[in-house]
């Protein structure tokens, strides 16, 4: 059975609640909220305000972690301090799910690259998640969506170094690209595991630069703004992304495409359809 895909070109946070509602899915228990706070400088990630609506019928906890690279987010008091200049602890409970050790060490059994995750050991206090992703480009990973944001993004610092270097933090930048990719899908599917699925994707297709919201200098949006869309599939929903890109009729698309293609990005997805994390095959809803 084909997975089901939300999709609304209205971008607005009234649509992203309205997609949510629509979905059906009521998320159990304590709740974590993961975004992406943005880097020091870049200019196109989504701001707090956008997601209100939601956060607030949700009613979860906004989560994130450390990164392992130089910039305004790679140690606790740093990102803390962001997490304020950029308005997400004013607006919101702020979950630093890193900001302490030990890291929680998640096995991988079925992982092609790497056989075991390390991520922030704070989601142990919560039974399931909203992933919120501004789907755009991204330097490494070619795009960045809702599988980035379950690999990299629950990763620690620790861990985004042990993906990046597929199990060897020291070489964290001269790994074998799609072994690098299929790393990223093996995390993935550690925390799907831990939190028993029990997750829900949201995807925002606006301000899509060819760089991630993890770069503090990015290049400015190159294609139209298309849409938000929602799955229950994480593999399908980024696939649907990609698909729209493909589709639309904005010249600027052909700079996002050769960002994905020179990076190989779809084979993350590729990757985590092979370990069972969801299917390519999708419905596309339009509401």
């Amino acid at each position: 059975m084909k997975s089901k895909v939300y999709f609304t070109k209205e971008i607005t946070p009234q649509s992203v609640l309205a997609l949510y509602k629509k979905l059906g899915k009521e998320l159990p228990g304590n709740i974590a909220i993961k975004v992406h706070s943005g880097e020091e400088g870049n200019q196109n990630f989504l701001r707090p305000a956008f997601w209100k609506e939601i956060v607030d019928y949700v009613g979860g906890t906004i989560v994130e972690c450390n990164t392992a690279y130089e910039g305004a987010r790679n140690t606790t008091d740093r990102h803390r301090v962001l997490l304020k200049k950029h308005g997400w602890s004013d607006m919101y409970p702020v979950d630093l799910l890193d900001a302490q050790g030990p890291d929680l060490e998640l096995a991988v059994p079925n992982g092609v690259r790497i056989q075991k995750n390390f991520v922030g050991k704070d989601i142990q206090n919560y039974d399931s998640a909203l992933i919120l992703s501004h789907f755009k480009g991204h330097p490494m990973g070619g795009y960045g969506g809702a599988l980035k944001q379950l690999s990299i993004g629950f990763a620690s610092s620790y861990g985004k170094a042990y993906i990046h270097g597929i199990g060897d933090p020291e070489h964290f930048w001269d790994r074998e690209q799609d072994a690098f990719l299929e790393a990223m899908a093996d995390a993935a599917g550690s925390v799907v595991a831990l939190l028993k699925g029990e997750i829900v994707y949201i995807n925002v297709m606006k301000n899509m630069s060819v760089d991630c919201d993890c770069c503090s200098t990015a290049e400015d949006p190159c294609i139209g703004d298309i849409g938000v869309l929602i799955s229950l599939d994480p593999v399908a929903i980024d696939q649907a992304c990609l698909d729209l890109v493909y589709a639309c009729d904005d010249p600027g698309k052909s700079h996002l495409i050769e960002r994905i293609e020179s990076r190989n990005g779809v084979h993350t997805i590729e990757a985590a359809a092979a370990l069972g994390l969801g299917s390519r095959e999708y419905e596309l809803i339009t509401v």
